[in-house]
C-alpha cells in the first residue's frame, strides 16, 4: 500500500494560517472509481482512500508509516512567497 504524506496547505477563503502546520498522511488510491448505475454517483470499494491521518511533524509521519510497512512519498512544502504591493501601485 502506497501514501503521500504533506503539509496542509492554507485554504484559499481564510486569512489566517491555523491548523497548516500539521502534516498529513493521506493513501493513494487502491482502484479506480466507477459510476454507480442506478444514481451515477462515483465510488469505489477503496475504503482507505477515506482515511487521513494527521501528525504534528514529518518525523512522526514517516516513523508511523515504516512502523505500519506503508510505502509513503513525502512532498515537499513549497517555499511561501510573498507577493508585497501597496494599494498606491493600482494607480501608476
Amino acid at each position: 500500500m502506497k501514501a503521500r504524506i504533506f503539509q496542509k496547505p492554507k485554504n484559499a477563503m481564510q486569512s489566517g494560517r491555523a491548523g497548516t502546520g500539521r502534516w498529513m498522511l493521506e493513501f493513494a488510491p487502491a482502484e479506480a472509481r466507477k459510476a454507480d448505475p442506478l444514481m451515477g454517483w462515483a465510488g469505489s470499494g477503496d475504503t482507505q482512500r477515506q482515511l487521513r491521518l494527521g501528525f504534528a511533524s514529518r518525523e512522526e509521519a514517516v516513523a508511523y508509516a515504516e512502523k505500519n510497512g506503508i510505502e509513503v512519498e513525502v512532498t515537499p512544502t513549497p517555499e511561501r512567497r510573498l507577493k508585497i504591493q501597496a494599494y498606491a501601485d493600482n494607480f501608476r
